[in-house]
């Protein structure tokens, strides 16, 4: 292989392993857009999920899993409700 060949091949490297290390999304991938809802009564929680800050998402996210497959809610992290359960999950 040629002087020139082998340059190219080091750049091309270089380069790859230099842009794997870029954020895609300058934001992140949040799974929660808006502030997310007050609160959600109690009766009708099945699961709650807790996200914390990552590289794909730099805020706290609390997911609340809906009975009878009602769906899914994201709950404002500084709401009443929100601080109660982040205690209760620690």
């Amino acid at each position: 292989m040629s002087v020139k060949g082998m340059a190219i091949v080091l750049a091309v490297i270089f380069c790859a392993t230099a842009v794997q290390g870029f954020p895609m999304f300058k934001r992140g991938r949040c799974l929660c857009t808006g502030s997310g809802v007050k609160a959600v009564k109690v009766a009708y929680i099945e699961k709650v999920s807790i996200i914390y800050p990552s590289n794909n998402c730099d805020k706290t996210e609390v997911i609340i899993t809906l009975k009878a497959n009602k769906g899914q809610r994201c709950l404002n992290p500084k709401s009443k409700q929100a601080k109660v359960i982040r205690k209760l999950k620690e």
